[in-house]
């Protein structure tokens, strides 16, 4: 690879971002359009069934890009859905070269995308680029494994706590902290919690920072085994979206049939069974959820291993003894723990994020 292929994906990566809070379910793209050395076109895919990353390049261009050099960050679609072939596009456009930082795991994609244009003369390059992988992690999840790509979010302090012993936990973390929360609920499809959070906090769980607004609000989704949600819970009353996963046997009251934006799902093995959950999600469409939850239903995801991420927010405070701890969960032998690898340390105000990856796992590739 080139350096110029390199710095001209790079530019095409980093467009893709700007539909992050936006395209779900479809996957984050960027394009440039590359003619004589100088970028002619960019666009990027800002929501499902719009224009797609290059058409909206083409567009930036004017039109005319025979013989150009179009760089993506996902490979070029190759069928007819709400939107034409993008593959097919480029053919029409008469580029020469096309360059792809990713392949499309997608079934009706998967490298007939690539073939396409090869075929019709195009010379394709398909040069993987990590950053690009990343871009479409939750996407290729829940395409290539059928459940959404999970983050589990905590704040604590030095010593592992989220509470005082007598429930007091705000805040532990700094404002700075909560401020930056509000980016991953920006870019989450939807956001779990259990029902002892929402009784004792009466939490908003959405996003309320204006740099992210207008986003997709996430779906609020409750555990909540006996349908006990207080009736005015603001995920109840606030007219957004809002998912109960209760018991099966247990029959959902009148008066929760009739709030708007509510909705309830009960598994078979209810909300203990996290898979049929995260798979119901997936569903919904949901590409990336993330876990905002007291120490139980925290501790079922690190238990089950059901998660990809844990964003730790850690706070210079010591909370001592008696105080509750992040996780509720037991491991037998040290041996068994589960098991994650640092993805990257950031200073947020007073405090630490730390981004803990369980595995060094390119789902594109799975």
């Amino acid at each position: 690879m080139i350096e110029s292929d390199r710095l001209f994906l790079q530019a095409a990566i980093d467009l893709a971002e700007k539909g992050r809070f936006t395209c779900a379910p479809n996957p984050t793209v960027g394009c440039v359009i590359v003619q004589q050395g100088r970028i002619v076109g960019r666009g990027y895919h800002a929501r499902t069934g719009e224009a797609h990353a290059e058409v909206n390049a083409i567009r930036d261009a004017g039109g005319d890009i025979a013989g150009a050099t179009v760089y993506v960050s996902l490979e070029p679609c190759s069928f007819v859905g709400r939107t034409p072939a993008c593959a097919q596009t480029l053919i029409d456009r008469q580029v020469a070269r096309v360059v792809v930082a990713a392949e499309d795991p997608h079934p009706n994609v998967a490298g007939a995308g690539i073939d396409m244009m090869r075929a019709a003369g195009i010379d394709v390059a398909l040069l993987v680029q990590p950053a690009a992988l990343d871009l479409i992690a939750g996407y290729s999840k829940r395409i290539v494994h059928g459940v959404p790509y999970v983050r589990v979010k905590t704040a604590s302090s030095i010593d592992g706590a989220t509470a005082l012993g007598n429930g007091e936990s705000q805040w532990i973390t700094s404002a700075a902290a909560r401020a930056d929360v509000q980016y991953w609920r920006a870019r989450s499809d939807a956001i779990i919690t259990g029902v002892a959070t929402v009784s004792a906090d009466n939490p908003q769980l959405n996003v309320r920072d204006e740099q992210y607004l207008p986003c997709k609000q996430p779906l609020r989704v409750v555990l909540d085994s006996n349908l006990n949600t207080p009736p005015q819970s603001t995920v109840l009353c606030d007219g957004g979206e809002t998912l109960l996963i209760h018991h099966p046997d247990v029959a959902v009251p009148e008066h929760m049939q009739q709030l708007p934006g509510v909705s309830c799902y009960a598994p078979s093995g209810g909300p203990a069974d996290l898979s049929a959950v995260l798979t119901y999600l997936a569903e919904w469409g949901c590409n990336e959820v993330l876990v905002e939850a007291g120490a139980k239903v925290c501790g079922s995801f690190a238990e089950q291993q059901l998660w990809d991420e844990w964003l730790c927010y850690v706070a210079p405070k010591w909370l001592g003894a008696g105080s509750r701890v992040l996780a509720e969960f037991q491991v037998q032998a040290l041996a068994l723990a589960p098991q994650g690898n640092i993805k990257s340390v950031t200073m947020v105000g007073d405090d630490v994020r730390i981004q803990v990856a369980q595995a060094q796992v390119e789902w594109g590739d799975a």
